[in-house]
């Protein structure tokens, strides 16, 4: 067992949109013999692209999974791959996939460098504490420039990036690479689609370079190995090549540093090296630190070995609708084993369900297997009931893992179906799909009775109402695209609500007395910020017996569904409950949780809400004539200028933009640069509404 989970690596390749993670995956199955034809996603041939909408739009959509194997120095790796969207409105692929992932590759443009959907990325990767290389890709565009990319690495990421290999000429003279490992150049053989490459002397020009990234090279793997940094400074010329991949494969995965690569997926140079980097460098299940999580019942860690010999734990990270399976659930198993026709215990539901088949996922292809075991990532047939997130266990030995957190949607859209007819099909269909993506949402107006569809921007939107179509049969009418605000408590009040209602016989009472405003935050972990509600009980003596005390948080919590200026929801809050009363005979949890319930809309009016919008960073890439028209367009756009500067012969305008003023910016933009120009938007963070225009959406009584 050991020997094999040595040889298993569970990676994900992530980066910004367009930076060729597809086309690198692709090149992965065609090198491993997994593939035997090189699907272009041009051409919307790529195997790991399998949607529709995929093949025409040349965009990842949802992330596709894969398990190839790979000859490596007389091993037989077992690479489970999980490709991912780079899209902004499909971050929540990357989220959850790097939440079950070993490492990950960060693919990034020779030309572009590191772009604002691969800080993204960066972060969620920081988020998991996911070890990861760096492949430095399209080295045959024009303005390729490697060092500068590991430059950026260093200055946008934050990161200690490393070369291991710097590449032989560029544009269109790239040919290959320098490994500063072996001190070798490998060239690669145009004739045979790159299957085939070979080892050379360093070309002359190039010796210098190389000497130098290799000296930084060693300087960076001794700083992490006592050992080497004494060879390193009493005789570098006797260190190892396998001492100094021991070293550096050591400090990758403690996330000291991060080994760069180069080449070019597209012309067939480079991919066989990041594989060797990929079984080199990136940990293998047995790397990483034991399984740990709850004991559901007693809320005790507990932790479990990498071994199938341990009680089995998995985690499902996604979920999909096959047209001709039915339901799966795609699972990462992290201790134990689990055999087809068992059956297993879902922590969440606190239920057992059958497995009616196992099976090893190949994008939208499956093959049925008979046993999973600590480190694999394979798909189950046969549940009824399952969140993405959930927990699967052994009954006997329960535990509950971390599970996976999303961001909240930005927008949202009236739909209705175009038949009547098909009112009850959509509800249905939506459900699917909700279930499948939990950055969709859904809800109905209940003054309106309209049916509002919330995502993550108008393309995962669009691309939700084409797949209604296309997969369910279902056409549906969309209104004006509506922002997404949040209500926001600026200020705190203490309050008293009475609730009394006598309908003859036993009434209702509840007297609570409470302060409400916005969170007092005490040390927050980096990059998080507390949302919901954050609810103490401060009552001594038993004024309101304890029994009533979880109705009241109830009452706050589905009273925060909407805020008191125009019902859009609020995301975080916090109220001291300090005293109040009770009745013996009239007092209830339902009366309490109503009085909490009506506390909150007279008590959070006074606490000086304010209505927040999203604001999006906006990334302008444009050639330098249309710079004034664009920045000038943006200011009108309440848009507030971050950064501006000239990179590869190109303006980059950086600026933080509201939503609400970006709808259909996409076509201004190219009318503005004669189609030039291209923009990448990323939600940014919630500010408060400019009081005129709040005035105006309060009026309008807009709703999410």
């Amino acid at each position: 067992m050991e020997s094999r989970l040595k040889l298993v690596r569970n990676i994900g390749i992530a980066a910004h949109i367009d930076a060729g993670k597809t086309t690198t995956t692709e090149r992965i199955l065609y090198y491993t013999h997994r593939t035997h034809k090189i699907g272009e996603v041009h051409k919307g041939e790529a195997t790991m692209d399998s949607m529709p909408q995929e093949k025409e739009r040349g965009i990842t959509i949802q992330s596709a999974a894969t398990t190839t194997f790979w000859e490596y120095q007389a091993n037989r790796y077992q690479i489970n791959i999980i490709d991912t969207p780079g899209h902004v409105d499909f971050t929540a692929e990357v989220e959850r996939s790097l939440r079950v992932l070993d490492g990950t590759v960060a693919v990034f443009c020779a030309n572009s460098g590191v772009e604002p959907q691969s800080e993204t990325v960066w972060r969620q990767a920081n988020k998991y504490k996911v070890p990861r290389i760096c492949f430095v890709n399209k080295m045959d565009r024009i303005g390729a420039d490697f060092f500068n990319v590991v430059e950026e690495v260093k200055t946008k990421l934050m990161a200690n990036p490393v070369p291991v290999q710097i590449p032989i000429g560029k544009e269109d003279h790239f040919k290959g690479v320098v490994d500063l490992i072996a001190n070798k150049a490998i060239i690669w053989n145009e004739g045979d689609k790159g299957m085939t490459y070979s080892y050379e002397s360093i070309p002359e020009d190039l010796i210098e370079v190389a000497q130098k990234y290799r000296e930084q090279l060693i300087e960076a793997a001794a700083a992490e190995d006592e050992s080497l940094l004494e060879k390193f400074l009493e005789a570098p010329d006797t260190i190892q090549e396998q001492e100094l991949i021991d070293a550096l494969r050591k400090a990758t995965i403690s996330l000291s540093i991060t080994p760069m690569l180069c080449g070019s997926a597209f012309k067939n140079k480079g991919v066989q090296t990041l594989l060797n980097a990929v079984c080199t460098f990136l940990p293998s299940p047995l790397d990483l630190p034991p399984t740990t999580g709850l004991n559901p019942d007693t809320q005790k860690e507990i932790t479990y070995p990498t071994d199938k010999e341990a009680p089995f734990s998995g985690l499902v990270f996604k979920l999909v609708t096959d047209p001709f399976v039915g339901r799966l659930a795609f699972i990462r198993v992290y201790t134990g084993q689990l055999n087809s026709g068992t059956s297993i215990y879902n922590a969440r539901t606190q239920k057992k369900e059958r497995i009616s088949r196992l099976l090893q996922i190949h994008s939208n292809k499956q093959n049925p297997i008979n046993t999973i075991q600590a480190g694999d990532i394979c798909a189950i047939v046969g549940f009824k009931n399952v969140k993405t997130g959930d927990t699967l266990c052994n009954e006997n030995n329960k535990i509950l893992l971390e599970s996976i957190s999303f961001a909240e949607p930005v927008i949202s859209y009236v739909i209705e179906p175009k038949k009547q007819t098909d009112l009850d099909k959509l509800t249905l269909s939506i459900a699917k799909l909700v279930e499948e993506d939990p950055t969709l949402r859904i809800a109905t107006n209940e003054e309106t009775g309209q049916t509002i569809l919330s995502g993550m921007g108008e393309l995962h939107v669009e691309v939700a109402i084409d797949r209604l179509k296309r997969e369910f049969n279902v056409e549906v009418n969309q209104g004006a695209p509506q922002v997404a605000y949040k209500e926001k408590l600026t200020g705190s009040v203490e309050h008293k609500e009475v609730y009394k209602k006598q309908t003859g016989g036993r009434g209702k009472f509840a007297d609570i007395v409470f302060t409400i405003g916005p969170i007092v935050s005490g040390e927050e972990e980096e990059g998080k910020t507390q949302k919901g509600l954050v609810f103490n009980n401060q009552i001594k003596g038993g004024n309101i017996p304890k029994e009533f005390i979880p109705a009241i948080q109830k009452g706050f919590e589905n009273a925060m569904k909407h805020g008191p200026l125009s019902g859009f929801p609020v995301e975080a809050m916090q109220v001291d409950l300090m005293d109040g009363s009770y009745h013996k005979v009239d007092s209830d949890n339902l009366s309490f949780e109503l009085c909490a319930q009506v506390a909150f809309k007279v008590a959070a009016k006074k606490a000086a809400p304010v209505i927040l919008e999203p604001i999006m960073a906006v990334e302008v890439v444009t050639p330098d004539e249309y710079t004034g028209a664009i920045t000038g367009d943006l200011n009108r756009q309440r848009g507030i200028m971050k950064n501006m500067g000239i990179k590869n012969q190109v303006q980059v305008i950086e600026a933080d933009v509201p939503l609400s003023e970006l709808f259909g910016y996409i076509t201004r933009l190219r009318t503005l640069s004669s189609g030039r120009a291209t923009a990448t938007i990323t939600f940014a963070y919630h500010a408060p509404v400019p009081s005129h225009l709040a005035e105006k959406i309060i009026a309008n009584n807009q709703t999410p």
